[in-house]
């Protein structure tokens, strides 16, 4: 049995990728950070379909606590799984910001930067020596990174860091057989960013080639596809999923 851990997985992308990775008979670690109710939800619903899922709390923005999040994987995979090492790891907590570059603030700023590229960073660095040989690494990314939004300027450009910093976990980790990817969502029905009014999704949906916006699980089943033997010849790439998003 695979082990995967997904860090934001009490709600949207997350929950759903621990969903799909459960049907296709996957362990979940997910991570929550202020909804640990949403995130033993999350936890029933698997164990209610056969599966085996832990919900552990993780502020991503905390690189200090990593240590710390490291000992209690080991345990949770020793006592739910008998195992020493994990499979996959998606990096996808984060949190949306409005707000042009002329009135973003340093903390702002910082808050962005800490969720979105030093957290995912120094966290896969905490795991590295808990990931198996032949492992998985996929980093959620953004559509913003290809096509330019005004107002959110500061987490498309931690996004591309990302994207980038995925291109070298591939190189780095090849050694050991641990691919990396990214998938980068378009516009989807979640909370980021305060969620869409009826008409914002409607301009979005008139952007995109198949006239409507993305449901989470359209995303977590590529994510889960990602971390399965089916895509074992993809590696390094970012893979927009976004049904045609200004094309």
């Amino acid at each position: 049995m695979k082990i995967v851990i997904i860090t934001g997985g009490s709600r949207g992308i997350g929950a759903s990728t621990a969903a799909q990775c459960a049907k296709r008979g996957m362990g979940v670690i997910l991570t929550y950070n202020s909804q640990p109710e949403a995130a033993k939800t999350v936890v029933r619903d698997i164990e209610f379909e056969g599966g085996k899922a832990v919900a552990l709390k993780l502020d991503v923005t905390d690189s200090t606590s990593f240590p710390a999040f490291r000992a209690a994987v080991s345990a949770a995979l020793q006592t739910v799984w008998g195992r020493a090492d994990f499979d996959g790891l998606v990096n996808n907590a984060g949190y949306g910001l409005f707000n042009p570059i002329a009135t973003v603030t340093e903390e702002q700023f910082d808050g962005l930067f800490n969720i979105h590229l030093k957290g995912p960073f120094f966290l896969m660095q905490a795991l590295l020596p808990l990931i198996r040989d032949g492992g998985q690494i996929v980093n959620v990314t953004s559509a913003t990174t290809r096509v330019a939004t005004a107002g959110v300027a500061p987490y498309a450009a931690f996004k591309g860091g990302l994207e980038v910093l995925t291109r070298y976990m591939a190189k780095e980790f090849g050694e050991r057989r641990i691919r990396a990817n990214a998938v980068s969502p378009g516009a989807i029905r979640t909370e980021l960013g305060g969620g869409l009014d009826d008409a914002f999704e409607a301009l979005l949906a008139s952007q995109t080639a198949l006239g409507r916006i993305g449901e989470p699980d359209d995303v977590g089943r590529v994510i889960a596809g990602l971390l399965s033997d089916e895509t074992g010849w993809v590696n390094a790439q970012s893979i927009e999923v976004s049904g045609g998003y200004m094309i």
